[in-house]
C-alpha cells in the first residue's frame, strides 16, 4: 500500500541528477540483475538534438537500439556494461525484455488510473516508467506478453478493443534517464527499490490495467 502512494506522488520528479548514463546502467544491472545495452544517443546538429541513427524521421530520436543484433548485446555483467558507455557515454539505456521482465504498455491517463485503483486493492506493484510519450510501462514477470490476449478475454474485452500491450521476448524498453530528443526524459513513477524487488505476476495487475483502458476510450 505505501510503495503505491510513493509512486503516485514521485512521478514527475527528475531522475537522480549528476547520476552518468554509465553509472546508472551498471546500477540496473548490479543491483537490479538486469540485462541492459546501448542505445542510440542524442547529437546536436544546427542547434537541434537528432538521433544519431541521422534518419530524419526517426520516431524515437535517441531512444532506439544502434545495431540490429541487439538482442546479442544485451549483459547483465557489470565489466562488460562499463566497457560498452566508455565507448559511447551519451548511449541511452535499454532494457531487453522477455528475460528478467515483461512490461504491461499503457497510455498515460490510464497509467494513472490503474495505479489509483491498485493502491485501494493494496496491490503491490513492481517498477512503473513514464515515458515522454505519454506511455506508462509496468513491470511484470516474463510471460505477460504471451498470456495477455487470453487474460483480456477472460475479464471479458476484446484484446483489439483496448490500448493495452505488452513487450516480451525479443523486444525492449528505453530506462530512466533515457531522452527522446527535445520531448524530454523516461521517469520512474515507481522506482525500483529493494521493495519492489519481486515482480508481480501478469494475473495481479491485468483487470486494474483493462478497467482503467476501458474506461480511457
Amino acid at each position: 500500500m505505501e510503495e503505491t502512494i510513493a509512486c503516485t506522488e514521485t512521478a514527475h520528479i527528475p531522475q537522480q541528477r549528476g547520476a552518468s548514463l554509465l553509472e546508472t546502467a551498471v546500477r540496473y544491472a548490479e543491483e537490479r540483475h538486469w540485462d541492459v545495452f546501448p542505445g542510440t544517443w542524442l547529437e546536436a546538429v544546427d542547434g537541434l538534438q537528432r538521433c544519431s541513427c541521422a534518419s530524419m524521421s526517426c520516431v524515437a530520436p535517441g531512444a532506439h537500439p544502434s545495431r540490429t543484433d541487439w538482442p546479442t548485446q544485451a549483459t547483465g555483467s557489470v565489466t562488460a556494461v562499463r566497457q560498452m558507455w566508455q565507448k559511447q557515454p551519451t548511449a541511452s539505456i535499454l532494457l531487453p525484455t522477455g528475460r528478467t521482465f515483461d512490461a504491461f504498455d499503457v497510455p498515460e491517463s490510464a497509467g494513472f488510473l490503474a495505479l489509483a485503483r491498485m493502491e485501494r486493492m493494496g496491490l503491490a506493484l513492481g517498477p512503473v516508467t513514464l515515458t515522454p510519450d505519454r506511455r506508462m510501462q509496468f513491470f511484470v514477470l516474463p510471460g505477460a506478453a504471451v498470456k495477455l490476449s487470453e487474460l483480456v478475454r477472460k475479464l471479458g474485452w476484446a484484446p483489439t478493443s483496448l490500448d493495452l500491450s505488452a513487450f516480451g521476448e525479443g523486444a525492449y524498453v528505453a530506462a530512466p534517464p533515457t531522452r527522446y530528443g527535445s520531448r524530454g526524459a523516461v521517469q520512474w513513477v515507481c522506482r525500483p527499490t529493494s521493495a519492489n524487488r519481486w515482480l508481480p505476476d501478469a494475473e495481479e495487475l491485468i483487470s486494474p490495467l483493462a478497467y482503467a483502458c476501458g474506461r480511457d476510450r
